[in-house]
């Protein structure tokens, strides 16, 4: 595997951003209407509202996307986390996962929550070994998750 390059969200990125995501969420679950609204318009529902959105990239192909969306008071939450199922298990999502945790940071970011579910094994285990810990979700923030963590920065 060649070196990982970041790369920030420009429109035309804008179809990766869906179709990585959406390839994952359908495997598992149903989107739901916040997912659509965020996966088409990413500018208006993520990069508007004080989020950014990164991608990692191998040479031209892009591998995975992860972005982070302002929830007041230095929190940041963690969304639309994908990795193309050839490059899982490649170290991509620690990669995304580092970069977006340091941008939360950079912006002022004091806490990452972020929503799963348990059906997601390694990407939980990423989270773990991203730092985060679990703690008590609220109830029903998105109908497909049941587990909530944070990351104190």
């Amino acid at each position: 595997m060649k070196a990982l390059t970041l790369v920030t969200y420009t429109s035309d990125l804008q179809p990766y951003f869906e179709a990585i995501n959406k390839e994952w969420v359908e495997k598992y679950f149903e989107l739901e209407p916040f997912d659509i609204r965020q996966l088409e318009n990413p500018q208006e529902h993520i990069l508007d509202k004080g989020g950014a959105i990164i991608f990692a990239k191998e040479g031209d192909n892009i591998l995975g996307t992860v972005g982070i969306t302002p929830q007041g008071d230095g929190v940041f939450e963690m969304v639309k986390m994908g990795v193309k199922p050839e490059a899982q298990g490649k170290k991509v999502g620690l990669f995304l996962g580092e970069a977006i945790l340091d941008i939360a940071r950079q912006m002022g970011g004091k806490k990452v929550i972020l929503y799963s579910s348990t059906k997601l094994e390694k990407a939980l285990n990423l989270y773990r070994k991203l730092g985060f810990r679990e703690m008590v979700p609220e109830c029903g923030v998105y109908a497909r998750c049941d587990i909530k963590m944070e990351i104190d920065l």
